[in-house]
């Protein structure tokens, strides 16, 4: 009888048993199914409507989905519209994908085209190259380099997603070179902060996407200048704090020696790079003088996608483009607008924020109290609420009211909930630039987690501790 060496595949059933991993996603998949079929067939508590209930029903399965990775983030979007339509928390099929008309969801497809036209012509490694030389091969120099640009570049691409679709490139190129593997904490510290750092420098510029416009909508009154100075200090902070903190959870990777690069002149522009650079610049100085001609920001990533893959202009055959670019985050980012309309058109995010804050109107004689509870109320409702125009849309209106009720100042009630929900991201799903990131395989969803915990205790020392004196000095006090 012949002994089964260690390791051998005997035994097993011709490559048809199913992994153990496949068998724990099913398990999770299978779990949040049936706690997502229970749910619906509770009763509807008072205030909220059936169809409110089973959106909050498939809200709970997907986040669950997307908070643990069992199965790709891109089939977990495919069956949050399914659910959607099958449950009957929307009214039809086309209902369920009117995420997929939203024209943010094509301003992802420019911007990454974008980034990947950058990483195609060269130019990612030219830049990586740049910042490998400038930090003479220290891991610390190369994240600080990083972080100082993150100011200056939200004046050329106020777009924290566009940033990312191109930076990302640029330091997968540097990392490479560094000759750091994927999955090293050098490696998880820089995407991290391009996931999550890099999105708080575009919020200080009123142009610097969808954050500031809505907020500063749903608001009133605030131009750009003041945006500008309510801002600067607590998001300073925030990219302060924000930043040291991913190095101290990943300073061992800080230690890394990365590898030297010869030193050397540098070759000139290629043809193909200078295109590339003009088409972005094109698009950059669109969204820069949107207030002149009041396009829509995806108009101008529209515009660069279609010059990118233009036969003689452009930079990419229609087969790199369709390899290579990231399908998944088109997917995510959809179906998550798809959920947010749903639970916005239900009254279910407003029946959740609603029911969080009721208490507070009896803590009138308590203003810092009041913020506080504010506050706690925005992290569950952010959870809950993918899209970031969702959240605003929904807790801005309510915190003003509430800020009113109790004798604090509207706008002040306001801009607090807006940093509790901009200043974290729980999971992938909840920002484009961060399915930017997630989809190159740096981060998992659970470390994604594990820091917007972390940021959620930031935002909220930084709202009560520099946020109202700041603002109170410049003339906007916390009571009225």
């Amino acid at each position: 009888m012949k002994s089964t060496p260690k390791g051998s595949d005997q035994g097993k059933d011709n490559g048809t048993a199913v992994p153990k991993g496949e068998w724990r996603a099913f398990g999770i998949t299978l779990f949040l199914a049936l706690l997502s079929a229970a749910l619906m067939a509770l009763p509807a508590p008072a205030g909220l409507s059936m169809a409110g209930q089973r959106v909050l029903a498939v809200a709970v399965m997907a986040i669950g989905l997307w908070c643990t990775d069992a199965i790709p983030a891109a089939v977990t979007g495919i069956l949050l519209v399914i659910a959607l339509v099958l449950s009957g928390g929307v009214k039809g099929f086309p209902e369920a994908l009117v995420g997929f008309a939203e024209p943010v969801a094509y301003f992802l497809v420019g911007v990454l085209t974008i980034g990947l036209a950058v990483l195609r012509s060269g130019l990612a490694e030219r830049v990586a190259r740049f910042f490998l030389r400038r930090c003479g091969g220290s891991s610390f120099s190369l994240y600080l380099d990083m972080l100082l640009s993150f100011p200056l570049q939200t004046l050329l691409l106020p777009s924290a997603t566009t940033r990312t679709g191109i930076l990302i490139f640029v330091y997968e190129q540097a990392l490479d070179l560094g000759r750091v593997p994927k999955g090293a904490p050098l490696a998880k510290a820089i995407m991290l902060a391009l996931n999550s750092i890099n999105r708080l420098a575009s919020t200080v510029l009123l142009t610097g996407g969808i954050t500031p416009v809505l907020a500063a909508s749903l608001i009133g009154g605030i131009s750009w200048g003041r945006w500008l100075a309510l801002m600067c200090v607590p998001y300073g902070i925030l990219l302060v704090v924000g930043s040291v903190l991913i190095y101290f959870l990943y300073r061992r990777g800080f230690d890394t020696k990365l590898e030297s690069l010869p030193a050397g002149e540098s070759k000139p522009l290629s043809g193909r790079e200078i295109r590339t650079l003009v088409i972005t610049l094109g698009a950059s100085l669109l969204w820069l003088t949107d207030a002149w001609h009041h396009w829509n920001p995806a108009l101008p990533a529209i515009l660069a996608w279609a010059c990118l893959l233009m036969p003689g202009i452009g930079v990419l055959t229609w087969r790199e483009f369709e390899k290579d670019f990231g399908w998944s985050n088109f997917f995510v980012l959809a179906s998550s607008l798809s959920l947010a309309r749903a639970l916005a058109s239900s009254g279910a995010s407003a029946w959740i924020a609603e029911i969080t804050v009721s208490a507070m109107p009896a803590f009138s004689q308590h203003p810092l109290l009041v913020v506080l509870l504010l506050l706690a109320a925005a992290a569950p409702v952010r959870l809950l609420i993918p899209n970031i125009t969702g959240f605003l849309a929904t807790t801005i209106p309510i915190a003003m009211s509430i800020g009113s009720a109790t004798g604090l100042s509207p706008v002040i009630c306001g801009l607090a909930v807006m940093i509790a929900g901009d200043a974290v991201l729980y999971y992938p799903a909840q920002s484009a630039s961060s399915l930017v990131v997630y989809e190159r395989g740096h981060l998992t969803a659970g470390e994604i987690f594990r820091f917007g915990l972390w940021m959620t205790l930031v935002a909220y020392l930084v709202v009560l501790f520099v946020a109202l004196p700041w603002w109170a000095m410049l003339g906007e006090p916390l009571q009225k």
